[in-house]
């Protein structure tokens, strides 16, 4: 039988990990299994045959492309990319090489390559956290999910920032030689199978502007250990020593969303996180992150992830056993 050939394209200050990443996951996928599942081509599309320096200052050897069939196409992202979107061969290329692939995927910034050449137009796929604005912004018909480890739409898979690439990659060897496979590299690599929950578990506070107002600044963090407290944009704006009306106004401005919205979503992930690692009753959960009723808990489940606790709690508690104990079972 002919190896599966993952392809994954290079270019300039393309970032190193999201590239070695999910090389590694399908390099002991065929060391666990002592066979040659997998055959790995790192090509430049548009300069042929040398190496590309990655953003990390290492320097990787390439292949010239071909015109054969491909397994999957790995597109990789990094500080290189928003370059690499903008050069037209290169995207020519992917958009090509896509219609020869059985499927194709993208690491990181490497969605803004495949929503350039036209493969994530009425998909659904995600993006670093940071990156997920500027994707929705640029390309109005990608529908963007920014949280996600990452995204299957039909053929085509995108995932979240740098180390989801690996995910991702796990992801793709289940799919291809079985959840025991997986497993397999995934305990080689010290690592879940699944990682629990989304990029949003860690993201919801970064993914809005660190403030440069000195008081906003303090107030954020101050919000972090407090979420259980009356969070009222009263007591906020008298934490910040300011006037209702212009404490709004500053927040937003700094911050990039309404005091309101803010807390919101902190609780959220905060809610998320006891979800996943604990099993605590429904009620405590929301006391403790200061929704105070289940039902205000269901409602901000609803409108910002879609899903219901309950049905959170179903996908991904499972998902922080450990691994040995995933393997007994």
């Amino acid at each position: 039988m002919e190896p599966r050939r993952i392809v994954i394209v290079a270019f300039d200050r393309v970032q190193a990990l999201d590239i070695t990443g999910p090389s590694e996951v399908f390099s002991l996928a065929d060391r666990a299994r002592d066979d040659d599942t997998y055959a790995i081509d790192l090509v430049q599309a548009t300069d042929g045959v040398g190496a590309v320096a990655t953003s990390s200052g290492l320097t990787l050897a390439t292949r010239p492309p071909d015109t054969g069939p491909i397994d999957t196409l790995i597109v990789p992202g990094g500080q290189g990319a928003r370059a690499a979107a903008q050069d037209e061969r290169l995207i020519s290329w992917i958009r090509a090489a896509a219609k020869r692939s059985r499927r194709v995927a993208s690491v990181c910034t490497g969605a803004f390559l495949l929503a350039r050449a036209g493969l994530l137009d009425g998909r659904r796929a995600t993006t670093h956290w940071a990156a997920c604005r500027a994707l929705e912004r640029n390309h109005p018909a990608v529908e963007v999910d920014p949280d996600p480890i990452f995204v299957r739409d039909g053929n085509v898979y995108t995932s979240a920032g740098v180390t989801a690439g690996i995910d991702l990659a796990l992801a793709l060897v289940e799919e291809d030689l079985g959840p025991q496979a997986a497993l397999a590299v995934a305990r080689s690599l010290v690592l879940f199978v699944r990682r629990p929950g989304g990029q949003a578990q860690f993201s919801a506070g970064l993914r809005t502007q660190v403030a440069s107002h000195r008081r906003i600044r303090e107030l954020q963090q101050w919000i972090q250990g407090h979420l259980g407290d009356e969070l009222t944009v009263p007591l906020l704006a008298a934490r910040a020593y300011m006037s209702e009306r212009n404490f709004s106004r500053v927040f937003a401005k700094e911050v990039g969303e309404t005091p309101a919205a803010y807390v919101e979503s902190l609780r959220v992930e905060r809610a998320r996180l006891l979800l996943e690692t604990t099993e605590h009753q429904l009620d405590r959960i929301a006391a403790q992150t200061g929704f105070g009723t289940v039902e205000t808990l269901r409602r901000a489940f609803a409108k910002r992830l879609h899903v219901s606790p309950s049905d959170y709690r179903a996908r991904f508690n499972h998902n922080v056993i450990p691994i040995d104990r995933r393997a007994a079972s």
